[in-house]
């Protein structure tokens, strides 16, 4: 082109960025110069898209379109527009009110919140209108300020330079093209946010009512997932859809087109080819086109290949650097922490070596007839572990030339069930890959790792389904026939370990499912319950709460699958490594008595890891959940009239020290253990000696233990009541009531919550109370020992404000505060409050044992063994004084739960008033 040209056309192009500019500016002006409704940064969106339009065609860019997301009250969860450029999605935009500024690293409130969220995104523009900023990755890669505030200057706001700096920006803008990250951990990280965008999407067009994604939406609940919400629908969308790209890709699939990727996966895995299908059908695609096309544009970068390597692959971490960036809480109630390979590798050698020395399995794991289970499979390490330590030893004692057969018949024998698409997926692509580099011809249905709800129950019946969802049945089917048909002999792993939402009518899929709840409608068939009424029987129902926890769901399955099945009527082993509260609780006393039923021989290595409390202990993983790895086996038929032997070793050290003691343990005989009491539920630990182990309990001599108040929220507790009505008026004049009140799950704006203080009737939501409403009622609040405040005792207000607690206050009361399942350090080991204390008041770290000292605000009814008082009259030899234990705090021969025994019954006479508890 001819320099004269090429000047007018560079001048031309100017001249038409400017003046996209200036209309633009003017019609921000001619928008916020009219009394107008709604949020500020809504009233960009119309100026901002004819921008987009126009400045694209100045910079030689047909066919910019900015594809607006539907309007919600709570739109935090995506940006407001993802831009294609014909059909090819480039990038995303969020617009912010003017005046706020396009730098979201100095945000506040809601708005830093959806920072967090999008600053990952590959290619985001922020603008206010008058400042535009380009970020890729959470870094400012380019950044103009117009001239004048288009708010009330028009179109002067603009001028030549803002033009030619604006049209750098854009040229930038339109310009990405992807550059995905070579590593497993980058990659996982890069992909995240696009994923968690697509999911919100998804649940957006589901409030919304979409045609398309609710009928998707049904058809997963009816023939794969009986039970799942909209959320958990919306995650198992998201998290499909990339993963079956992601393999789709790693094929040589163009994600672009995704019936090719649909193509690519149907011989490997047919199950997530039709789901691929199924789910970007173009009548669900309709709603969810922009963050769908990020994700199809961004994976189509990956290199072909990857996701490869099988044993020692480079994706060994691959799933957990994903769900970190993905969702940390969906990470977290899931359990799903990468368990350290000389974890599994200890696993894996006790099972064999109890095989082979006690089972008469010569080879151990790959000996056929082994079948192995990992009910909660993750992405695959357990199952991998198994093939590769079986392999190896069949190359070792038969010969390099017997590994492909003995790989056959790991093929069919190790089994693995999965409630997590993503997981699933890598886990059935690596073991693919692991058995055919040892030679194995792999079953026709390939490896026998199945996308199910390891607890739904083994006898539902699952209808014929249509064509198009043959696939996803046949999945169901084969995970049924597995929990209903095939022995296993073998049940290893690390089942997630959380304890779940409150039980409801329409959640029993998501909180324990038929362990919990069984067939019949009154739940008297759930085999959990086999762990609950030795509980209640004892008299500690109270403490089942801490019994409703996902790994112990797991356990009472192992127990069934294992040894009461049908299949199951010989030997068997199970070896998990889960938290450790079973082995002393009493919520879990029933669980130790049936385990003791069911097996021969118990083996517990405890690993500790408490991450609270004063006496903190490294943990081999990322939690500050203690854990143990346990082992119960039984050698054949089993004697139910007599109880299992226990063993207990525990391993001690800094976290390098523990995996090192695990990396060198081949069998059980490389571990000192102790023996354990034969008792049908005593502790999974060895009994102490000598007196102090004889005295009774604090909570023997008190039986009515409470956990304190749990608030979630400070702003409703101070120092002076006036601070909290400030701050009450304050909560009711913000704008965004939502982030001044901090909703929660159990606490929200709309929720309406009973009330427990006396003077405080008014139960109208929070988010419908006018401004200027009257704060309610403060009272004092024993906040931390030693450290009285005030609270407002509203229902509406604190997540758990335990109104036992606030029934029986009085100014006789006294609320003795310690930790029983902690151990104590230095110090007092108890404290007390003359008011409602809150859940930390004895420690600050999370210490929830409260013990009232009288069960009614009367004072009338001592908080005491019957038999106590009796006993001091006999121990001192005069009866305790008339009104105790009502005006002073006396003590006697007992000791605290886990701590220093108190002074001796022996002593003549009642100690002085002042005496403390240490």
């Amino acid at each position: 082109m001819p320099a004269i040209l090429r000047a007018r056309f560079a001048t031309d192009t100017a001249h038409a960025m400017q003046d996209a500019l200036k209309r633009f500016a003017q019609s921000v002006h001619d928008k916020f110069s009219t009394h107008v409704t709604g949020e500020p940064e809504d009233q960009l969106r119309a100026p901002f898209e004819h921008l987009l339009k126009e400045a694209g065609v100045a910079v030689g860019v047909d066919h910019v379109i900015a594809v607006g997301e539907t309007l919600l009250q709570n739109r935090g969860g995506r940006p407001d527009y993802g831009v294609a450029i014909g059909k090819l999605l480039c990038g995303h935009v969020e617009l912010k009110a003017p005046g706020k500024g396009a730098d979201p690293t100095i945000y506040t409130g809601h708005d830093k919140r959806q920072w967090e969220r999008f600053r990952n995104l590959p290619n985001i523009l922020y603008s206010d209108g008058r400042e535009f900023a380009l970020y890729r990755m959470g870094q400012p890669v380019r950044n103009m300020r117009l001239s004048g505030d288009p708010r009330s200057k028009g179109a002067a706001a603009a001028d030549a330079d803002d033009a030619r700096k604006f049209d750098v920006l854009l040229r930038d803008y339109l310009g990405w093209e992807p550059i995905v990250p070579g590593s497993s951990k980058q990659l996982a990280e890069y992909l995240a946010p696009l994923c968690r965008i697509l999911r919100d999407d998804v649940l957006d067009a589901l409030r919304n009512k979409a045609p398309g994604v609710e009928a998707a939406a049904n058809d997963w609940r009816r023939y794969l997932f009986p039970g799942a919400d909209n959320a958990r629908f919306a995650d198992a969308y998201a998290q499909t859809v990339t993963f079956a790209l992601l393999l789709a890709r790693s094929n040589g699939s163009d994600t672009l087109f995704l019936d090719q990727a649909v193509q690519s996966l149907t011989h490997a895995n047919t199950l997530l080819a039709r789901a691929l299908a199924v789910l970007t059908d173009p009548l669900v695609q309709t709603h969810l086109s922009t963050s769908l096309g990020m994700l199809q544009r961004v994976i189509s970068r990956v290199p072909t290949g990857t996701m490869s390597g099988g044993r020692r692959d480079p994706w060994l971490h691959f799933y957990e650097d994903f769900l970190s960036e993905y969702d940390p809480d969906l990470r977290k109630d899931a359990g799903a922490y990468y368990t350290p390979v000389e974890v599994v590798q200890a696993q894996v050698r006790i099972v064999d070596a109890l095989l082979r020395a006690r089972m008469g399995k010569r080879l151990g794991l790959a000996s056929g007839g082994v079948n192995v289970l990992d009910p909660a499979v993750g992405t695959g390490t357990y199952l991998l572990g198994i093939a590769e330590h079986a392999l190896d030893r069949v190359a070792q004692e038969e010969g390099e030339g017997a590994i492909a057969a003995r790989a056959d018949v790991l093929a069919n024998s190790l089994y693995g069930f999965e409630i997590m698409v993503g997981p699933y997926a890598v886990a059935a692509l690596r073991l693919t890959r692991m058995l055919q580099q040892y030679g194995s011809d792999l079953p026709g249905d390939g490896v026998q790792i199945m996308l199910t709800n390891t607890l739904e129950s083994p006898y539902e019946k699952i209808p014929e389904l249509p064509l198009l969802y043959q696939p996803i049945g046949l999945e169901h089917k084969r995970a049924k026939r597995v929990k209903e048909t095939v022995p296993i002999l073998v049940c290893i792993g690390n089942p997630p370990y959380d304890r779940h939402a409150a039980a409801t009518d329409d959640n029993h899929a998501m909180t324990g499912g038929w362990v919990r709840w069984g067939e019949s409608k009154n739940g008297k068939d759930a085999i959990l319950n086999d762990f609950i009424e030795p509980v209640k029987a004892a008299g500690h129902g109270g403490d089942l709460k801490n019994l409703y926890n996902l790994y112990v769901y797991f356990w009472r399955w192992a127990l069934w699958k294992a040894f009461e099945h049908d299949m199951a009527n010989g030997p068997g082993i199970v070896s998990y490594i889960t938290a450790s509260s079973f082995i002393d609780g009493d919520a879990f006393l029933g669980m130790r008595q049936h385990m003791r039923k069911l097996c021969d021989e118990i083996w517990v290595i405890d690993l500790g890891g408490e991450g609270r409390g004063t006496r903190q202990d490294d943990n081999v993983f990322a939690i500050q959940t203690p854990v143990a790895i346990t082992v119960a086996v039984r050698y054949g038929a089993g004697d139910a009239t007599t109880p299992a032997t226990v063993h207990y070793a525990r391993v001690q050290g800094s976290r390098a020290e523990k995996l090192h003691a695990l990396e060198g343990l081949q069998s059980l005989d490389d571990l000192t253990f102790e023996p354990c009491p034969r008792g049908w539920a005593e502790p999974f630990r060895p009994a102490g000696t000598g007196k102090y182990f004889a005295w009774p309990l604090l909570t023997d001599l008190m039986p009515w233990q409470h956990s304190g108040v749990q608030g979630k929220r400070l702003w409703p507790i101070g120092l002076v009541r006036s601070v909290l009505h400030r701050r009450w008026k304050a909560m009711l004049d913000s704008d965004d009531r939502a982030s001044a009140f901090k909703e929660s799950t159990d606490r929200t704006l709309a929720g309406k919550y009973s009330q427990f203080h006396p003077t405080i009737d008014d139960e109208t939501p929070i988010g419908d109370l006018a401004v200027g409403s009257t704060c309610p009622t403060t009272e004092p609040y024993g906040f931390r020992s030693f450290d009285r405040q005030f609270v407002i005792p509203d229902g509406r207000l604190l997540s758990r404000p335990r109104a036992s607690l606030w029934q029986t206050s009085s100014p006789s009361q006294l609320y003795f505060a310690s930790t029983f399942t902690q151990a104590l350090g230095k110090g007092p080991a108890l404290a007390v409050s003359a008011v409602v204390p809150d859940l930390h008041y004895f420690s600050g770290r999370g210490a929830k044992d409260i013990v009232p000292l009288y069960r009614d605000a009367a004072a009338t009814q001592p908080n005491l063994h019957p038999h106590l008082l009796g006993a001091l009259e006999a121990a001192f030899s005069t009866p305790p004084p008339p009104r105790y234990p009502r005006k002073t705090s006396r003590r006697t021969s007992m000791r605290c739960s886990h701590n220093r025994p108190l002074p001796s019954a022996s002593t003549p006479s009642w100690p002085a008033a002042n005496c403390e508890y240490r």
